[in-house]
């Protein structure tokens, strides 16, 4: 059976390339005699594939010196608990903005804890947009600042880095994670949960300013603790080792591409093919506010419940997988991260059109 263009915003499509790799490895890597599934996590050949990760995803996000970079488990959701124990050091405030589910899942999790204050919502139209924020917005003695970088769910991501003065800014960054150049020097900690653009579920990295480490709260659970796992080379337990081990064909697949710069190039075409359209036609309704569009998830409805059902199930036997949209807003979404080929794209615009002219409405 051929490959299908799956459009889902997570677990996503990998690279081929890596999915080959992964596959001639997989009874025998290297000279090992053993497929990475099955190798411990303290043996040599191991600990050189996970400091191999390290190096590779410092050199593909321009990672400074003074970042640890974490390899864990939990999925981003489990961060949303981490971030205000280990940060939550001096006065136990920290500011959120809310532009989303999962920012307003974070910001829900993190008053369990603290004082935590929403600065900022775009609840009232839906999240259909990114709201505005000026250093003046945030608490002064906060002890930190929490984004959701890209909304998976709605489609949306911040097209501006919220300024912060000198309070560390946090951003879950999952659902865009390496498609594009950003200065990680901005930002205090990022984590971002694999399985949208970097591999397959069940990896999480977390990257972490070193100043930040060592403030997490007496009862802190060990695996939540980031300088134990600092400490530990993300090795404290068992780490998601097989994960690690497509993360790191990940980052080399990119690098051999060009780097984030070629990434944020390729996924710009791709983005803008399918808003080029969007805005040239009247069939299909794109909610989003056009200056907090994201580049990763493309959200659109036709107006009716019944024609989006029968568009996300058209495509799906035209291979065109998983364009139902999250049960919570409906309509359709195209999630188009870096291994989306373009030509992807180019077959979703065709079939939009095709179905338009056969579906008009009112009949």
């Amino acid at each position: 059976m051929e490959r299908v263009f799956n459009f889902s915003a997570g677990p996503s499509m990998l690279p081929e390339e890596v999915l080959q790799r992964a596959a001639a490895e997989m009874l025998c890597y290297e000279d090992s005699g053993m497929s990475v599934m099955e190798m411990s996590h303290r043996s040599p050949v191991y600990e050189k594939i996970i400091a191999d990760a390290e190096t590779l995803l410092r050199q593909v996000m321009k990672i400074p010196a003074n970042y640890k970079v974490l390899f864990l488990q939990g999925g981003a959701s489990t961060q949303f608990a981490a971030v205000p124990l280990n940060l939550l050091r001096f006065s136990g405030k920290a500011d959120y903005i809310l532009s989303g589910q999962f920012s307003t899942k974070a910001y829900q999790e993190a008053q369990k804890y603290g004082d935590i204050f929403a600065v900022a919502s775009s609840r009232d139209g839906n999240f259909s947009y990114v709201p505005k924020t000026q250093r003046q917005d945030f608490r002064a003695d906060a002890d930190y600042v929490h984004i959701c970088y890209n909304n998976t769910i709605y489609g949306t991501k911040f097209s501006y880095i919220p300024e912060t003065g000198n309070i560390p800014l946090v951003a879950d960054m999952s659902s865009c994670i390496l498609s594009e150049p950003f200065d990680v020097s901005k930002f205090g900690v990022i984590y971002a949960g694999a399985q949208k653009n970097m591999a397959p579920a069940g990896l999480t990295v977390v990257i972490i300013r070193e100043d930040l480490l060592g403030y997490a709260r007496p009862d802190t659970p060990a695996m939540l603790d980031y300088k134990l796992m600092a400490d530990n080379g993300s090795m404290y337990n068992t780490p998601p080792c097989y994960c690690i081990y497509v993360a790191k064909l990940v980052y080399e697949w990119i690098l051999s591409l060009g780097g984030l710069q070629s990434m944020k190039e390729r996924n710009e075409k791709k983005a803008n093919l399918l808003y080029d359209y969007l805005d040239s036609q009247n069939y299909y309704i794109a909610p989003v506010q056009k200056e907090s569009r994201s580049m990763m998830n493309v959200t659109f409805v036709t107006g009716n419940v019944d024609l989006d059902k029968k568009f996300a199930a058209q495509a799906s036997e035209r291979g065109l997988k998983n364009l139902k949209g999250h049960r919570s807003v409906g309509g359709m979404r195209a999630s188009i991260y870096n291994a989306m080929p373009y030509e992807g794209v180019e077959k979703l615009v065709a079939f939009m059109k095709e179905f338009a002219a056969n579906n008009p409405k009112g009949e």
